[in-house]
């Protein structure tokens, strides 16, 4: 399981014993794996100031939580297509999330512990809310990028009638800069075919002869070109349509289709950049991506890249840790490494708290062999401690009450002090 419970109890020799009890019982019963948590010796400072940093120590916790999920939530954009490694992405100091937790040691040097309480909760503090203003910018302007790409991938999905055209026409297609003459797109049923053949040139008067070409095809139709006589586009679109050929309205412009191609290709380079993605950079002319559900196949034209491309060239393309997910690698563990430090801090606090001065407490780290057991687990723990405060061990404390320097709701109060860590972050 990746969930810890990380419990203290006082330091005498009476509860020593109890520890003692308590880890017998458990591993007879294959109810959890039990380590010790080591705490080092805090300036406690006075009990109003510990009361204090009890309520700020509660909020800082649950914000920790919430911004290491949110950062694990991205690096899950990040792999895209590499889900299934992500969790060998979320580390911290270089080790999977469960080592660090079970082999934690206090950080002396980011943290020194000869400094106050407050001066300790406060560098936390700080650190973990630069990491979210970076995230947040960070993410902002992913965001913005992702759209304009998407928005842009939208004009490339969809049939015929809807999508963009620029990535399957070439200029070979359209005669152009003709004062007299045009060339129209038409869309032609499949069925419709012959029928476009035998009838296109007698549609409207001015129809060149011999003008269509087929230059694409999808699932319904096919896109033909047809030169006529500008002065007679009116007339052959009414004509088009009463026979079921519908004319796209799309007038070829060199210098447009570039800048498309080119935004396309530069938002597909900064997301490559950014991120570690299997993402297919565009080439020129392609008219296919990873998500369409239609197939447009381009004819006739050679100097287009074929769209059969196949995933593992796709990938090799793609491959490449970018500066995003690199930042998010790093600065996961440094979220990670800092909200255990301050599990850590909510045990001495609480302790002191509970047990009173001189500090004099034991810390322990269970991890519970199964969600079936912790039932049973929890049992064991409230009768070996029951004698540190029967009325909770006894569960009948009264759910109005609010129990002084403790910032836990009295569902989450036993005798000894607890706090729950769980490392299930993509749930």
């Amino acid at each position: 399981m990746s969930e810890f419970w990380l419990i203290s109890a006082p330091g005498d020799q009476e509860n020593l014993q109890a520890l003692e009890r308590m880890n017998t019982v458990t591993s007879k019963s294959n109810l959890s794996y039990n380590t010790k948590f080591s705490i080092p010796d805090f300036k406690v400072g006075t009990l109003d100031s510990l009361v204090g940093l009890s309520d700020e120590l509660g909020k800082l916790d649950t914000f920790a939580e919430s911004l290491i999920k949110r950062m694990a939530q991205s690096v899950v954009e990040v792999m895209e297509d590499a889900k299934g490694k992500v969790p060998e992405n979320l580390l911290a100091n270089g080790v999977d999330l469960t080592s660090f937790v079970t082999h934690f040691e206090w950080d002396m040097a980011k943290y020194p512990a000869k400094q106050p309480l407050v001066s300790v909760v406060d560098t936390l503090a700080k650190q973990l809310a630069q990491i979210e203003t970076d995230l947040k910018s960070r993410t902002a302007a992913y965001n913005t990028l992702k759209t304009n790409l998407e928005n842009l991938e939208k004009k490339s999905m969809g049939n015929l009638f809807t999508r963009t055209l620029s990535d399957i026409v070439s200029k070979e297609d359209f005669v152009l800069d003709s004062e007299y003459l045009i060339t129209l797109l038409v869309i032609v049923p499949k069925p419709s075919y012959t029928q476009w053949q035998k009838t296109y040139e007698s549609l409207s008067d001015m129809v060149v002869p011999r003008s269509t070409k087929l230059i694409a095809e999808d699932n319904e139709g096919g896109l033909f070109t047809v030169t006529l006589f500008r002065k007679v586009i009116e007339d052959f679109k009414t004509k088009a349509k009463e026979n079921k050929f519908t004319v796209r309205e799309f007038y070829y412009d060199e210098k447009e289709i570039k800048r498309e191609r080119e935004e396309m290709s530069r938002l597909l380079s900064d997301k490559k950049q950014q991120y570690q993605t299997s993402c297919v950079a565009l080439k020129k002319g392609s008219s296919t991506f990873l998500d369409h559900k239609v197939k447009v196949t381009p004819l006739g034209t050679p100097d287009r890249p074929a769209a059969g491309q196949t995933d593992r060239e796709r990938e090799s393309e793609g491959e490449g840790e970018g500066p995003l997910l690199r930042w998010l690698k790093v600065n996961f563990s440094e979220a990670f490494i800092a909200w255990i430090h301050l599990k850590a801090l909510r045990v001495f606090v609480e302790s002191v708290l509970r047990y009173g001065l001189p500090v004099n407490f034991q810390a322990v780290l269970l991890q519970p062999h199964k969600k079936s057991s912790t039932k049973r687990l929890r049992e064991v723990l409230n009768s070996v401690f029951r004698h540190l405060d029967q009325v909770a061990a006894a569960s009948i404390l009264d759910a109005s009450v609010e129990i002084p320097g403790l910032q836990l709701n009295n569902q989450d109060y036993f005798p000894y002090v607890y706090f729950h860590i769980d490392l299930s972050l993509l749930d």
